[in-house]
C-alpha cells in the first residue's frame, strides 16, 4: 500500500483527536515508556542531579513506572512515594502554572521546599525561575484540573 500525504495527514488528525471527556494520565511517561524519562526521582534528592535508573529496579506509582539507579534508591522511593515523585505528574510546572501540560526533560528541574519540579527544558525552567512562587501557586490552583484540557 502506497502511503500518500493525504492519508499521512489523515492519520495525524484522527491520531490527535480525542474525545473531550478523556483525560491525560496522571503522570507524564516519556517515549521510552517511563516516567521522567527513565531517571531516577530520588536521586534529584541524594545527588542533586539527573542519574538515569535501570530496568533492574522499578516501581509503580500512580500507574507510570519509575526506574532507579539502585536498590536503595528504589526502597527510599517506595518507603515514600509523595516525597520523590515529581510535582504536577511530571508535566512541566511552568506549563501547569499557565493552565496548560507539557512534555518534560531530565535536565531541567528544581528542588523546591523539598519538592520536585520538572519543566520542559532548560529556557523553560529559567521563566519558570523568574517567579517560582507564584508559579507554585498558580500550578497548585490549575492541579490536577489541566489533565482534563
Amino acid at each position: 500500500m502506497k502511503v500518500t500525504r493525504r492519508t499521512t495527514l489523515g492519520l495525524l488528525a484522527a491520531t490527535l483527536a480525542t474525545p473531550a471527556f478523556a483525560a491525560k494520565p496522571s503522570v507524564f511517561v516519556g517515549k521510552n515508556g517511563y516516567a521522567i524519562n527513565g531517571y531516577d526521582p530520588v536521586a534529584y534528592f541524594t545527588m542533586e542531579k539527573p542519574i538515569e535508573g535501570s530496568t533492574d529496579h522499578t516501581a509503580m506509582h500512580n500507574g507510570a513506572t519509575f526506574l532507579f539507579a539502585n536498590a536503595e534508591n528504589k526502597a527510599m522511593f517506595e518507603g515514600n512515594p509523595e516525597r520523590y515523585a515529581p510535582q504536577f505528574g511530571g508535566y512541566c510546572a511552568y506549563a501547569v502554572s499557565k493552565g496548560a501540560t507539557a512534555k518534560t526533560e531530565p535536565d531541567a528541574w528544581t528542588v523546591v521546599d523539598d519538592k520536585l519540579y520538572l519543566n520542559f527544558n532548560t529556557e523553560v525552567r529559567a521563566l519558570w525561575k523568574q517567579d517560582i512562587p507564584g508559579n507554585i501557586e498558580r500550578a497548585n490552583k490549575n492541579w490536577p484540573d489541566v489533565l482534563n484540557k
